[in-house]
């Protein structure tokens, strides 16, 4: 499947007068003036037994995305190119007739996704089987709790074993044991070759069953590419969006007597320092004094959201910054084998007097962490697995 610069746009609709004018620019030119974009030129493939995960934030436009790729909706601009059956697990219910009983439901949708009468009745006890509802199966939907919902929808579409699973956040409506059994289900699919986008905010499930990654974020796509790569700038570009809400900027004091005038973290990288998982971050410190007493300096390591990791001070190894101007010292630290984990962390500086004992200034820089790791937490302990 391709998606060539896909766009959706709903036109004006708050007002009466925009309604029409809406109506009117539709009617003569297919398109309206204005209104909302919620996708904006997004562009991708996926090749037959790949699966990609769409991640990101609440309205960022995953499920439009997904909606627009199945038909449910069309898109204002772009185009589509599809081959192979699909099935899609949307919104919760979705394609179920309330009034009518599960077994009902069933049969009509297995029929919608090109299972014959014949077929229905030879799959049938698996279909049960899988959704695992019991006497329920002949009551109407509409006294299904949402986790039978789901379970009903997803028994139909493992029957029958699309070319392409299109599913968007379905499976966390379910219970544990059947989240499980959807997953089981899933690696097997796309071990037979199937192909799957699912739409999750569970990176941990995104990792495990995708191998590329979609990052939309205000319906443009900001990242795609390998799984591990877009769901760590993800999360990394989420901790620092929290820790500037909910956290106090480190504000710089100009008039400090002790000051850094410079840091900088290395290896840089288009105006940003990635290191790898294991890999080697390098700081440098430039600082003022007002008199010829070198400054102590303090780096630590933070993460995203302010949590201190580690810190370290120049008084405490027994080192003092190098003058390198009239009333300027320099100093350089390096971390290396860097054990922390995939993510988004920060080299926070201080500047102290030359006793250690007051604080006079603190800069603060941004680098993210990457690697290929299911781990969690903040850093990798050295182990090792052993059966007794």
């Amino acid at each position: 499947m391709r998606l060539d610069g896909v766009s959706k746009r709903y036109p004006p609709t708050v007002r009466s007068g925009e309604r029409m004018r809406a109506f009117w620019q539709l009617l003569w030119r297919g398109q309206a003036q204005g209104g909302t974009s919620v996708l904006e030129d997004v562009s991708f493939d996926i090749i037959p037994g790949e699966s990609l995960g769409i991640i990101g934030s609440n309205g960022a436009g995953k499920s439009t995305l997904l909606k627009v790729i199945t038909g449910v909706l069309e898109p204002t601009r772009g185009e589509i190119q599809k081959r192979g059956s699909v099935a899609a697990l949307l919104e919760l219910g979705a394609g179920f007739d309330p009034e009518y009983t599960g077994f009902d439901n069933l049969r009509m949708n297995a029929a919608f996704l090109g299972l014959s009468r014949a077929q229905v009745e030879e799959r049938l006890d698996d279909i049960l089987s899988f959704a695992d509802i019991g006497d329920s199966i002949h009551e109407p939907v509409k006294h299904y709790s949402s986790g039978m919902v789901v379970r009903l929808g997803f028994a139909v579409v493992a029957s029958v074993r699309p070319d392409l699973l299109i599913t968007d956040e379905v499976l966390a409506v379910g219970d544990e044991s059947f989240q499980k059994k959807c997953i089981r289900w899933i690696e097997g699919y796309l071990a037979d070759g199937g192909t799957m986008m699912m739409v999750s905010h569970n990176m941990y499930q995104v990792q495990k069953l995708c191998r590329h990654a979609l990052w939309l974020e205000a319906g443009r796509v900001a990242r795609y590419g390998d799984v591990f790569d877009v769901t760590q700038s993800y999360l990394a570009w989420h901790e620092r969006k929290h820790a500037r809400q909910e956290s106090p900027a480190h504000g710089r004091n100009e008039n400090a007597p002790y000051r850094i005038d410079r840091m900088v973290l290395s290896p840089a990288n288009d105006g940003s320092t990635v290191v790898a998982m294991g890999g080697r971050l390098d700081v440098r410190l430039e600082l003022s004094s007002p008199d010829e007493r070198p400054p102590v300096a303090v780096v630590g390591v933070v993460r995203a959201d302010g949590t201190p990791i580690y810190g370290v001070g120049t008084d405490h190894d027994g080192v003092e910054p190098v003058e390198i101007a009239p009333g300027r010292y320099a100093i350089e630290i390096s971390f290396s084998d860097l054990p922390l984990l995939p993510g988004g962390y920060a080299a926070r500086a201080h500047a102290l007097d030359s006793e250690g004992l007051r604080m006079h200034d603190t800069v603060e820089e941004t680098f993210t962490v990457t690697g290929k790791t299911r781990e969690v937490g903040l850093v990798r302990l050295k182990h090792e697995w052993r059966r007794p």
